[in-house]
């Protein structure tokens, strides 16, 4: 949690949303969605509840745009590892490259940034005014989309076996963040985790593309 409040001066008038936003990103990155409270974002920034809540009608509305930014985030690390890669080229072999990339950084995101992590798939209402938030249309599983679906126009993929892949390969890799970070692997030794972490994403590839 931030050491001190920031200034009433810190944030342009007119963007009190983005600054209330901003408050609580960093209430949820120090402490998960338990830690993001609308009067407490509030008096991060120095103005009062009242003022807040003229923005943000419930919590559950704060929870929402602290999950958009921090699906940002994720979909940001996972790219960063896509960079990493050691092609660029549009192969089979490369596609299967930048799959495991994704994976490895879904999870790493999980490892290094738990709060944002656990806001980002913290189970809240609908935001008011609007449907819940549709994980299909987020920015981190539509790189998993399109990569799916060029496997496909390659061949490599039946595209018989394509509508469920994507759920498939989001479950293994989400499932593994989930066991490190809240269930029992978070007790094993690191060589094991990340053992674990390498078998899964072998196994996820794997499962893709099996005939």
């Amino acid at each position: 949690m931030p050491s001190s409040k920031l200034s009433r001066h810190s944030y342009h008038h007119g963007d009190l949303a983005n600054a209330l936003t901003g408050a609580a990103l960093e209430l949820a990155r120090a402490g998960g969605p338990e830690a993001v409270v609308l009067r407490e974002a509030a008096r991060q920034i120095g103005v009062s509840a009242t003022a807040a809540y003229r923005h943000f009608s419930s919590r559950e509305d704060l929870i929402h745009a602290v999950k958009d930014c921090a699906l940002t985030e994720l979909a940001e690390r996972m790219q960063q590892e896509l960079e990493h890669t050691s092609t660029a080229d549009d192969t089979v072999e490369a596609l299967a490259a930048k799959l495991r990339a994704l994976g490895h950084g879904y999870i790493s995101f999980a490892l290094e940034k738990p709060g944002l992590f656990r806001t980002a798939f913290h189970h809240s209402e609908p935001m008011t005014g609007r449907h819940g938030l549709d994980p299909l249309e987020t920015a981190p599983f539509q790189m998993l989309m399109r990569i799916l679906d060029r496997l496909v126009e390659l061949g490599a993929i039946d595209p018989q076996r394509r509508p469920f892949l994507g759920m498939f390969a989001w479950a293994t890799a989400h499932g593994i963040a989930d066991l490190l970070l809240d269930g029992p692997l978070r007790n094993f030794p690191p060589d094991v985790q990340q053992a674990a972490v390498q078998n899964a994403l072998d196994a996820t590839v794997a499962g893709v593309l099996a005939r």
